[in-house]
């Protein structure tokens, strides 16, 4: 009996030993899984729910919400294509698609700066981020051409022309991107994510050339005597200008500023994805909201008449017309109302038709009623009402009516 209570004593300690075992990985397990994060999520996107890096999940909302954007601008545009009725608003129809696309690329690549990196995700940031990049930065640059015709001559490149452009102008960076992914990956078979911060700001150029050269040719957009257009200038100069100061700021961080505050690699991933998702709100908020705005107005109706320009013909209305050349019918008329005043006056006995001329130790005679009642004597109250009528068919002066 004795030996069987010490077996069941060890068998109850090796049971305790075991469950203690347990309960302490599950909670050394617990305590590495991040706070807000599954226990099933693999650890390279933690980022994307981890409590403790707050900067991932802000960062992940803003893109999240500029891509629900960009795609409802996308669909709104797409809706209304076929009410698109003027030709200057809907040939850069297809331009606008085409920046949109790119913008929605940008709020995308913010997300794979959140995750942890490995070969395949630092192959996609190298490549996608001068070409997304380029992509914009070629459509803006193809709206400032648009504009600048626009303002100067009042008609605007073909649609066709506007795209083939900016897709001309992003196929470069593609070239680029690729051959520095060639040369560096591919024959001297180094790892993707082993490039200094320096060499990814230098296969950039081509971008910043783009940006400068947008930047230029959106200040010759204010200069021409279409001032229609030149709102959509105004705001393309603004989107370029934002941009080349979020370009300016990241490159000097990710170059010199995480080093010298000691962050080293640590700030170099939020610095690029706060890039991209600034970069994005800028575009939808200046250039693309601004621009589906404009296009999707109705065209001005031209047979509307401006009352205030007096440049315009006049338009003619039958009762104001013959208000308005009432004073000239009645000079008209004034020398026969004259003769008719004289010729009555001969007839009531004054010689020669006058006043002032009567017969010696006469006193005239004023016209009897009956006479007075055959004469046709107009009120004024009717000359006006009928429109002047009365001055043609019937010329009798007021003066006349005076007269008697």
């Amino acid at each position: 009996m004795f030996v069987l209570s010490e077996r069941k004593m060890r068998a109850h300690q090796v049971l305790t030993f075991l469950l203690l075992f347990v309960i302490t990985s599950v909670a050394s397990e617990n305590a590495s899984t991040s706070r807000g994060c599954g226990l099933d999520l693999l650890p390279q996107y933690v980022s994307l729910c981890d409590l403790d890096a707050i900067w991932g999940i802000v960062v992940e909302a803003v893109a999240g919400a500029g891509a629900l954007i960009t795609l409802l601008l996308m669909l709104i545009l797409l809706v209304r294509l076929p009410f698109i009725k003027e030709k200057e608003k809907k040939s850069p129809v297809g331009l606008h698609f085409l920046f949109l696309l790119g913008t929605l690329g940008l709020f995308g690549l913010t997300f794979a700066f959140i995750i942890q990196e490995d070969e395949t995700i630092c192959s996609v940031r190298r490549f996608l981020w001068g070409v997304l990049f380029a992509l914009c930065f070629s459509c803006l640059l193809s709206q400032a051409w648009r504009v600048r015709r626009l303002v100067r001559h009042g008609t605007g490149p073909a649609g066709w022309q506007l795209v083939g452009l900016a897709l001309c102008l992003m196929l470069v960076q593609v070239i680029i991107a690729v051959e520095w992914l060639v040369l560096t990956v591919l024959r001297d078979t180094r790892p993707a994510c082993a490039y200094e911060p320096m060499d990814f700001v230098m296969a950039l150029i081509y971008d910043m050339v783009l940006l400068v050269v947008t930047l230029g040719l959106a200040l010759f957009t204010l200069c021409g005597k279409f001032k229609r257009w030149k709102l959509n200038g105004a705001f393309l100069l603004i989107t370029a200008f934002l941009s080349v100061l979020i370009w300016v700021a990241w490159m000097t961080m990710y170059l010199f500023g995480n080093v010298k505050l000691q962050q080293g690699d640590a700030w170099n991933d939020p610095t690029l994805a706060i890039t991209l998702a600034a970069s994005g709100w800028v575009f939808v908020i200046f250039h693309a909201i601004p621009e589906i705005h404009c296009t999707l107005l109705p065209a001005l109706q031209e047979n509307t008449p401006n009352y205030f320009d007096t440049s315009q013909p006049r338009m003619r209305e039958t009762a104001f017309e013959e208000d308005v050349q009432l004073p000239r019918a009645y000079m008209e008329n004034k020398a026969f109302s004259m003769d008719e005043h004289n010729a009555a006056l001969r007839t009531a006995g004054f010689p020669n038709g006058s006043l002032g001329k009567r017969p010696s130790g006469s006193l005239g005679k004023r016209p009897s009623a009956p006479f007075r009642s055959n004469v046709y004597q107009p009120t004024e109250m009717a000359v006006v009402l009928n429109g002047g009528t009365e001055m043609v068919t019937h010329p009798r002066s007021l003066e006349s009516f005076g007269a008697f």
